[in-house]
């Protein structure tokens, strides 16, 4: 898996090349932002009030003569981790659930994706709006609901990628020799579908950056005055006319870390899928 994903970025074209370094800015941003950024986030009257953007600031001044670049910058953890965060559990209890299910099959796997698929028909977002009207807004409620709805999604493919391996003969062989059900799992399924799971996190971490966004953007997530981007897209709209940049700014940095999310996935996961085909069979 590791060699093959290094082979990916040797081998790799130049959009893949230009998607990866965006990601590793932002996740540099995220973790030491905090200690770069040219003016203190929180601090008004850093310049004059709706100043456009010049060379002492980049993305401009908010209405409080607050750096809108600093904030961004800063405001880059309050979206990238907890996506990372909510994304890495449902990746992993969706492929330990999915696994699972593949491996036992018959009744366990016909009641399991029933109540799989009656979780997928619920609306996401409603339902995570009402949680967090029911339960308050802090960001644990945030990250467990946000798991709780991606987990289901994840043990639908995983337990796909799952059937096709566990019918295979070196599954059969090992359960003929009497080996465990666990070391079954973790020698011969899991190293198996590990790309799927990849890509899954993948995935669900640029769903989870967009829900962060928009649950922020609605004044359930991030309050005032911390930086995050959907919340400063709020914040910013009633002065979009006179001051666009306040909202472009962290609209594109959303935009960015959301695209190109995509975009690498999409090409991991078809070269990563390729990959495990040609090992399979």
């Amino acid at each position: 898996m590791l060699n093959r994903i290094i082979d990916l970025f040797i081998n790799q074209n130049l959009t893949f090349f230009i998607v990866t370094s965006l990601l590793g800015i932002h996740i540099i941003a995220a973790i030491s932002g905090h200690l770069w950024t040219p003016y203190d986030p929180f601090t008004m009257l850093v310049g004059k009030p709706f100043n456009p953007p010049s060379w002492s600031h980049w993305f401009g001044t908010d209405n409080l003569g607050r750096d809108v670049f600093s904030r961004i910058i800063y405001g880059e953890r309050f979206v990238l981790f907890p996506a990372l965060i909510a994304s890495g559990l449902a990746t992993f209890l969706g492929s330990l659930i999915g696994i699972i299910l593949a491996y036992k099959r018959s009744w366990y796997d016909m009641i399991g994706m029933r109540l799989v698929d009656l979780i997928i028909c619920l609306p996401n977002l409603i339902v995570i709006l009402i949680v967090l009207s029911a339960l308050g807004s802090n960001m644990i409620v945030i990250i467990l609901t946000i798991t709780f709805f991606f987990t289901w999604v994840v043990v639908q493919t995983v337990r796909s990628a799952a059937l096709a391996v566990v019918t295979e003969d070196f599954v059969i062989k090992a359960k003929l020799r009497g080996e465990s059900a666990l070391s079954i799992t973790v020698r011969e399924i899991f190293p198996n579908v590990i790309s799927t799971i990849f890509v899954e996190f993948s995935i669900r971490t640029g769903y989870a950056v967009f829900f962060m966004g928009a649950l922020s953007f609605l004044g359930y997530a991030s309050k005032p005055p911390i930086p995050e981007w959907g919340l400063m897209i709020n914040e910013g709209r009633s002065q979009i006319s006179a001051a666009p940049w306040i909202v472009l700014g962290p609209a594109l940095a959303l935009a960015s870390l959301v695209v190109s999310l995509g975009l690498f996935t999409e090409i991991l996961s078809e070269k990563l899928g390729q990959s495990v085909q040609h090992r399979i069979k």
